[in-house]
């Protein structure tokens, strides 16, 4: 019975993602992003530490995306009509994963910048 609650809860969890993937932008364009530097990556031969290191800021951005949907979803539920406590829950929630996303950014662009210019 325990082996059928871990499947479970993986098939759960996938089935999570799966309906962020399908109904949120920005989720779409974190996981294009990801797929654009895991090709530059290869192309420019980024060695196991740079890629621990993208693989560490795409778990961060795409999990920050996800707690997003989540609470966004939640503050809905609890509070659909207009509410300003409850924009200021979603504003604060997306503004994080913003941060996550320039911090990515940054360290993409520390990774990446000198590797295109030495290609070049």
């Amino acid at each position: 019975m325990k082996i059928k609650k871990i499947i479970n809860s993986f098939k759960y969890a996938i089935e999570g993602f799966y309906s962020s993937f399908k109904t949120e932008r920005n989720m779409k364009i974190h996981i294009l992003i990801m797929i654009l530097v895991i090709m530059a990556g290869f192309l420019l031969k980024l060695n196991r530490q740079e890629w621990m290191i993208c693989i560490a800021c795409f778990a961060a951005v795409i999990s920050g995306e996800l707690f997003n949907t989540a609470i966004e979803t939640v503050v809905d539920i609890v509070m659909p009509q207009k509410n300003e406590k409850a924009k200021l829950a979603k504003d604060i929630s997306a503004s994080a994963v913003l941060v996550l996303a320039i911090g990515a950014a940054i360290i993409g662009l520390i990774i990446f910048v000198p590797k295109i210019l030495s290609f070049i």
